[in-house]
């Protein structure tokens, strides 16, 4: 009854046969003569029409069959009739027909020319409305409502809509007009299916996709619930579905090999799986394993499948009036041979078959001579070699040939459904981790086009007229993201202009994806092969290149400024999955060096926008102003995706942002520590993070950027010391880590964490003698063995000792129980004392890292990470890696002396060769290596080395004005400025340097 019928262009050529049993029927339904049919066992008949029946379909009310091209429908008889009425040919005028499906009251109707007629129940025809112009391939017709499948891959549907059974998404009772099913753009579907008010298709990958009324689990979702948009049957991937049927409440699928899978109603046993049960996940039908099922149609409460092989039809289901075709009226579970006569068996081969209502029909054909069977099914269009070849050659005319790209490009459908690594059924893996795509057959087809200019400009032309808009942002299925795959590598070899405009298009659609589909693309991108995954970096990489170049010629262009964040969000999706995936796509790949001129650029605005005045009195200053606004625009949308951005880059947005104000810290050095948590308890975040910090000291209250590099070195001194008792120190005293029990009270961990992000926000470099996994967990990235090894070297490697451990790991005698921090803990609380062996010993070093690193510190990080975010912008912090981060904070202790005394420059009456000079670097160069360390906190505030190295350090030297041989040389920390008096003597010279860089500026220790 709700049988698809699919294309059946041809001429025909066997002749054939009709076997038919159920219920009480005309005899021969008029295609013959009564006297020619033939009466076999358990009431099956048959027939052999002088006119062979190409197709046929039955309904409740009708059976139709098409001839020639022609239709002839027969009304059966029902309850308020107690006669079959008379076959009668229909009036469509020149429309030749190839399909036939039967309702419940009606059928639609398919001619060659891909029109679609919808009959009455009075057996009137009319053309279908809402699909003109449109070229239909297959349809399909349930209860109340229809589908049809056109040969570009939309499918639309109209009728009754009450159980969702259309799709449609939105709340609407029915639709007279077809309409299209929006979800399902982009899917290659191969077959389509209606039951009684629900609907399935099927996907040239072999997926299955149903919805609508789900009462008896008719759906396969493993509930009850109706859909009102189309769902994958996921219990069915990977199963090689190749066929689908839907009968009044129950569906069946055939699998490739001859599978079949049953599921929904089973009241009448008519799922065959030898019970009455419902079924709400398709289930093996058990009785048919490894017959090889060829052929598999759902009635409204029966079902019927074939086997070519050994040419036997089984039913099951419901027997009333003999619709099982085996002599039996009862209900029957499992499935059993339907009574065919001899000449069925050898002299024909079946062709197809329908379950009705209350009927059941074989069709059958005999070939005449070797003549070959023509394909019954015609699917989508799609892409092949033999098409290229044909294009590339010139065979086909200029029109065909544009027609041809049209047909594809155009579709969504057609252009997925066009590369399927068909070899070892592969595209039947399709999956969230498997595309099922040939590359290989990819690049080859792409580079033939792209070779050709007159053909890729064609094709460029219909994808970005069509195509693209088109894509849709929330796919019913997986396999419809294949197209961001392929879409790329059609455009990666395009002329500049060309392939500029397509990718805004194209980024402008992936990022439209809903979350779900977005991480769906990102795992294919990660099993993408290495040239293809370069490709997509190349080609997003060089968009963003060509910008971002554009940005200093094209003065506010805001065309710029909207797509350039596309492009590079893109890059940094792209590159956090290489980073996942461990791909051979290194960091370099995707940084854009011209950012540095970018941030040039802005320096040198932010320094003239100071100049107020002059700016203002020649007129320029608003003019100067937009175009400042304009690259902070920019930046700011660039650095949350901080792939393409170098460590200098970085660093030079950090140290030339545009502060709102000053935040003033009034201490006293006395009890600096008490006034800094006091202060800072009651600044806004706004505050601390958009100000800038300067501090000033009771004491003199004098107003220099010293003052705030000495506060970040004694403050956090003071905190990072045993006495202050906040952390706890590694076994060799050399880093630390947060306590497992809380000795000082909460909130300072909270203080503690706002003093490390002010520093940070203020480019100060610190002493937080912290492993690299404190810096992982505030970029939310897991720390790792290799991080407990940091911080505790004998117990992170005694692990990495049972990890590599040859031998049984039994004989170590350990289970899941430890002790850390004075505490037993028990690493799997649902099986205290659980052994270490060798299946569970990663789960055990997993859990043991974790425990360390995170669940024993976790209250007093999660305050300590408030903090810290409390007084820095996330996405600032975002933009470094866990290895930066800690450089940015901490620095690092190589220190370069010569490098140093390269970049130093001089003024005033001091150069190179001046003999106070000469004896200054004399007299440094016999420091020992702490005096060094003294000098370079003396100059710049900080005891390490800026993460960029001694090269960042530039140091001025210049003669200090008004001295005498008793003043010590000063330092401006903020220019990295030396004062030096011009000594008579390199002893004094010394004396005084060694005084200079001990002194502690008020901060002295006991």
């Amino acid at each position: 009854m709700h049988k698809t019928l699919l294309d059946s262009e041809g001429s025909i050529h066997q002749l054939n046969m009709l076997c038919y049993w159920g219920a009480q029927v005309r005899e021969g339904f008029g295609l013959s003569q009564p006297d020619k049919v033939k009466h076999g066992k358990c009431g099956i008949r048959s027939v052999c029409p002088k006119s062979a029946v190409q197709d046929m379909s039955a309904g409740k009310s009708f059976v139709g069959f098409i001839r020639d091209g022609q239709v002839s429908v027969l009304k059966l008889r029902g309850k308020n009739c107690e006669h079959d009425g008379k076959l009668k040919q229909l009036q469509l005028k020149n429309d030749r027909i190839r399909s036939i499906v039967c309702g419940r009251d009606g059928a639609v109707l398919l001619a060659y020319g891909g029109r679609v007629f919808i009959m009455d129940k009075s057996i009137v025809c009319s053309p279908l409305k809402g699909l003109e112009n449109k070229q239909v391939i297959q349809i399909a017709c349930g209860d109340q409502h229809s589908m049809a499948l056109t040969k570009d891959g939309q499918l639309f549907v109209w009728g009754d809509n009450s159980h969702g059974q259309l799709g449609l998404e939105k709340e609407q009772p029915k639709s007279l007009s077809a309409q299209r099913v929006e979800s399902l753009r982009g899917i290659p579907l191969a077959q389509i299916s209606a039951g009684g008010d629900h609907s399935f298709v099927l996907s040239l990958s072999g997926v299955v996709f149903g919805w609508g009324k789900n009462s008896a689990g008719q759906l396969g979702l493993g509930d009850t619930t109706d859909r009102r948009v189309p769902t994958v049957v996921n219990s069915l991937n990977r199963k090689k579905t190749v066929s689908i049927s839907c009968g009044g409440e129950h569906t069946a699928t055939l699998s490739k090999g001859g599978t079949v899978f049953t599921f929904g109603s089973g009241g009448f046993g008519q799922l065959g799986h030898n019970s009455f049960k419902d079924e709400h996940h398709p289930r093996v039908v058990a009785e048919l394993w490894g017959s090889k099922v060829s052929q598999v149609t759902c009635g409204r409460r029966h079902t019927l499948v074939s086997v070519e092989s050994s040419k036997l039809i089984y039913s099951f289901g419901c027997g009333m009036q003999g619709k099982l075709g085996n002599g039996e009226m009862i209900k029957q579970s499992v499935p059993f041979p339907v009574d065919l006569s001899t000449e069925c068996d050898h002299a024909y081969m079946i062709e197809k078959l329908i379950a009705g209502e209350n009927h059941s029909f074989a069709l059958f054909i005999k070939k005449l001579g070797n003549e070959s069977k023509p394909n019954p099914s015609r699917g989508i269009s799609t892409l092949d070699d033999r098409m290229i070849d044909r294009w590339v050659s010139g065979s086909d005319s200029w029109k065909v040939i544009k027609k041809d790209i049209n047909n594809v490009f155009s579709s969504t459908a057609s252009l997925n459904g066009s590369f399927l690594k068909t070899s070892c059924d592969e595209n039947y893996q399709m999956s969230e981790e498997h595309c099922g795509l040939d590359f290989d057959l990819v690049k080859t087809s792409f580079e033939k086009l792209s070779n050709n200019e007159k053909l890729i400009s064609e094709v460029v032309r219909v994808v970005q007229q069509t195509l693209l808009e088109s894509l849709n942002p929330n796919p019913a299925g997986v396999e419809a993201l294949r197209l961001y795959l392929l879409l790329p590598e059609l455009i990666r070899g395009l002329q500049e202009q060309k392939r500029t405009e397509l990718t805004k298009e194209m980024a402008s659609k992936i990022l439209d994806l809903n979350p779900a589909a977005r991480k769906v693309l990102e795992m294919y991108w990660s099993k993408l092969p290495d040239d293809m995954l370069k490709n997509l970096v190349d080609l997003f990489q060089k968009e963003s290149t060509m910008l971002i170049g554009r940005i200093s010629v094209r003065k506010l262009d805001f065309d710029i400024a909207t797509h350039l964040p596309k492009f590079v969000r893109i890059l940094q999706m792209v590159y956090q999955v290489c980073r996942s995936a461990k791909r051979d796509i290194t960091k370099s790949d995707f940084i854009i060096h011209e950012v540095n001129g970018l941030l040039d650029v802005l320096q040198t605005i932010n320094e003239d926008v100071n100049n107020m005045q002059w700016f203002i009195f020649t007129g320029q200053y608003q003019a100067l102003v937009a175009q400042q606004n304009y690259y902070n625009t920019i930046l700011k949308n660039l650095i949350s995706l901080p792939c393409i951005f170098n460590l200098e880059a970085k660093c030079s947005y950090m140290k030339n942002r545009v502060w709102k104000g000053c935040l003033q810290l009034i201490l006293r050095r006395t009890a600096l520590l008490e006034d800094c948590f006091s202060q800072l308890r009651t600044i806004s975040k706004q505050h601390l993070r958009g100000y800038f910090l300067t501090v000033f000291y009771t004491e003199d209250m004098r107003k220099t950027d010293v003052n705030k590099r000495d506060l970040f070195l004694n403050v956090f001194k003071e905190l990072c010391a045993p006495k202050s008792q906040l952390l706890m120190d590694n076994d060799n005293k050399t880093l630390s880590w947060f306590p497992t029990k809380l000795r000082v009270e909460k909130e300072k961990y909270f203080l503690f964490g706002i003093l490390c992000g002010l520093a940070f926000n203020n480019n100060s470099v610190v002493n937080l003698p912290f492993p690299l996994a404190l810096f992982k967990k505030l970029l939310n990235v897991i720390p790792c063995l290799e991080d407990l090894i940091e911080f505790s070297p004998v117990l992170g490697k005694s692990l990495q000792y049972v990890l590599d451990y040859s031998d049984d790991v039994k004989e170590m005698d350990m289970n899941f129980t430890i002790v850390w921090g004075g505490t037993e803990v028990e690493l799997d609380p649902a099986e205290p004392g659980k052994v270490v062996t060798n299946n569970n010993r990663t789960e055990f070093v997993d859990k043991y890292v974790d425990y360390i690193l995170n669940k024993s510190v976790e209250e007093v990080f999660e305050e300590f990470k408030r903090g810290f975010f409390k007084a820095c912008d996330r996405c600032l912090v975002e933009m470094f890696e866990p290895e930066e981060l800690r450089g940015v904070l901490v620095g690092n202790e190589e220190y370069d002396w010569d490098i140093l005394k390269k970049n130093t420059t001089y003024e005033g009456s001091f150069y190179a060769a001046h003999p106070t000079i000469i004896s200054f670097w004399e007299v440094f160069d016999e420091l020992t290596p702490n005096q060094k360390k003294c000098f370079l906190l003396f100059i710049t505030g900080f005891e390490k080395v800026p993460i960029l190295g001694m090269s960042a350090v530039k140091m001025r030297v210049r003669t200090l004005s008004h001295f005498t041989q008793d003043h010590l040389p000063e330092a401006l920390t903020c220019h990295t400025l030396l004062d030096l008096p011009v000594y008579q003597n390199k002893e004094t010279l010394r004396a005084k340097v060694i005084e200079a860089i001990n002194h502690k500026r008020g901060f002295w220790e006991e």
